[in-house]
């Protein structure tokens, strides 16, 4: 083995372009009528959403990532394995999911007539998707590449769709849409992360795009930065940092959110504030909250009108800011001020989503968040084998079995180093969306990019694609390909 198979194979997760190979099928799993997982049937034999996990929190006291990160300090770490004891029970693709957790701002802002309250409620959503990050310093499994996750809420009116697209570097890619076409959301993230001594900084690159249809405007934005304190020592405390541009690219009005550093003494832990200027870049509004508890909107006179009378009256020192890279002596996390201080004249845009009383012990989870890996009666038959809730390794995590998580995430990379050996040694080419698409064209071959959610089985055989399992086939219902396809293998003569 040369050094750099030697380097690649330490990584977590699947290494194999041959999808074939992504698949959970064959996997040792938990028998659902042999251990319950956390839902509950009602009196009249409905079923309804479970609300805690099998098994409670695993304890790391015993283990330290201070043997595994000692020699990483200013290393980019998607290249480094970690004990499963540092994971939570979901993949990277479910917790991408968790920005649909607040979609009712989405349909919000689709009813409303004026262009810039519907940047507000747009930025609020912006915000409300990162605040399921509070508190959650377990590590989500890393995607296998060709991994999947389908989510279909009829309650919330949307669907989602993931996929690990890339795996060096690792990107994931997901499209989520409106049950009644009324918008479209979706983007890729490619989570770079670095150690700096007693911190891990993530830097979620990649682009959100909302597309809010009826309205016929498209929201762009990328999320603030993520710095988790005390790795080595100390408690686990989370902070998001940075500035994140919401551009309304058919009017061209822009919301500019700063994420505050926590600061020397923690008054601006958590904060946000910022403004929506329109295309003559005239403020016509002031956000500010809290990205963990709500965010606030208010005519920017009102709002300067306020900071002068702080100012007069002392109560708005100056303040220091800090980085991860830049380390303080004390790590510790600050006091927290658990309210926003709600200025008069102020409309409350978002408040979050209060998460389960026993949080604390389900890895810290949302409610929506508890939700995510849970087999669905029925649903087993119908997902793709390579769908995130077939993993064993995290459902046997979520079940509380370490031994078997750790056993079960090393068989599956294994299974993915022999395929990436025999790949390397088979010269296949690949093909973009869109040469499929001209290519079918000229074959007289139709794809439905509009009302349906997949391929028909006879398209797939006409194409020969190896990647069939990726797409959720029910019952051979004709299902989208809108963004998936982008690579699938060319048939080979």
């Amino acid at each position: 083995m040369n050094s750099e198979e030697e380097f690649f194979d330490a990584e977590t997760g699947l290494e194999s372009d041959d999808s074939c190979e992504v698949s959970f099928k064959d996997a040792l799993v938990f028998d659902s009528k042999q251990v319950t997982d956390g839902s509950s049937t009602q009196e009249n034999g409905l079923w309804e959403r479970r609300k805690a996990l099998p098994a409670e929190t695993i304890s790391r006291n015993n283990f330290s990532v201070w043997s595994i990160l000692k020699k990483c300090i200013g290393m980019e770490l998607s290249k480094i394995a970690m004990p499963v004891v540092f994971n939570e029970p979901l993949s990277f693709l479910q917790r991408i999911s968790e920005y649909m957790e607040h979609t009712h701002l989405i349909h919000k802002a689709c009813s409303l007539s004026d262009a810039v309250d519907r940047m507000q409620v747009v930025a609020a959503f912006a915000v409300s998707a990162v605040a399921s990050q509070w508190e959650r310093t377990g590590k989500p499994f890393n995607p296998l590449l060709g991994e999947t996750y389908e989510l279909i809420r009829e309650d919330e009116g949307y669907r989602l769709i993931s996929e690990q697209v890339s795996h060096h570097p690792p990107i994931s890619a997901f499209h989520a849409q409106s049950l009644k076409q009324e918008f479209e959301f979706h983007g890729s993230i490619y989570p770079k992360l670095k150690f700096w001594g007693k911190s891990v900084e993530a830097e979620p690159k990649g682009t959100m795009t909302l597309e809010l249809l009826k309205h016929k405007e498209a929201y762009t934005w990328t999320n603030p930065m993520c710095c988790i304190h005390n790795i080595i020592l100390g408690k686990l405390w989370i902070e998001q940092y940075g500035t994140v541009e919401i551009v309304n690219h058919s009017t061209g009005d822009k919301c500019i959110l700063n994420f505050k550093p926590c600061g020397m003494f923690g008054k601006d832990l958590h904060k946000v504030e910022g403004f929506i200027q329109d295309r003559s870049k005239k403020k016509r509004r002031v956000i500010y909250g809290k990205w963990t508890e709500c965010m606030y909107s208010i005519d920017p006179k009102l709002y300067e009108t306020q900071k002068k009378a702080e100012k007069k009256t002392g109560s708005d020192p100056k303040k220091q800011e800090r980085s991860c890279e830049v380390e303080e002596e004390d790590d510790e996390l600050p006091e927290v001020q658990d309210t926003v201080t709600v200025i008069p004249g102020s409309a409350l845009l978002w408040r979050v989503t209060p998460r389960p009383s026993h949080s604390a012990q389900m890895y810290n989870f949302t409610s929506f968040a508890v939700t995510l890996n849970e087999l669905e009666p029925r649903m087993e038959r119908l997902l793709a084998p390579t769908d995130c809730r077939l993993r064993p390794d995290i459902r046997a995590m979520e079940h509380g079995d370490i031994n078997l998580a750790s056993a079960e995430k090393e068989r599956l990379e294994e299974k993915q180093r022999a395929a990436r050996r025999e790949r390397s040694e088979d010269d296949e080419e690949w093909s973009t969306r869109s040469e499929l698409i001209a290519a079918s064209s000229g074959a007289g071959l139709i794809f439905d990019l509009g009302g349906s959610w997949g391929v028909s089985s006879p398209l797939l055989r006409t194409l020969n694609v190896r990647r069939a399992h990726l797409f959720n086939l029910y019952d051979d219902t004709c299902q989208s390909i809108q963004w998936f396809c982008c690579n699938l293998p060319r048939s080979k003569q």
